[in-house]
């Protein structure tokens, strides 16, 4: 598996959460995403990053709750969601673009998405 995200669980709304999205070193030239999706709903783009750490556009209903950093040491993009609420419930998936050194919105860009981790936030 080249991409794998861990992390997600069960968490009172207002809570915090932080995923983990380990990737081999031969992707780490590549920027990394993470994307949630709602089962019977299209993926969406949550956050972005480049290898040179530079952070894309949040999506407008995470934006101020969720955080994307990148540890290159570790191979390791993180996600800290914090003040989580129900509507955040989703499968989440990170993935690598397919080529380029930019961050692109469509799921069709990516590519090694790996298995997802459940994330659960109770009312």
């Amino acid at each position: 598996v080249q991409l794998q995200a861990s992390g997600g669980g069960l968490v009172q709304s207002g809570g915090s959460l932080r995923l983990s999205c380990e990737f081999q070193d031969s992707l780490r030239s590549y920027p990394i995403a993470w994307f949630r999706q709602v089962s019977g709903k299209e993926r969406e783009r949550v956050a972005c990053i480049t290898n040179a750490g530079q952070i894309a556009p949040y999506g407008p209903s995470v934006k101020g709750r969720f955080t994307i950093s990148r540890d290159s040491t570790k191979n390791t993009v993180y996600l800290q969601m914090n003040d989580l609420k129900p509507e955040d419930t989703a499968v989440y998936y990170c993935a690598r673009r397919r080529s380029g050194y930019l961050c692109a919105y469509e799921p069709s860009a990516h590519t090694s998405w790996g298995r997802g981790t459940l994330v659960t936030v109770s009312s």
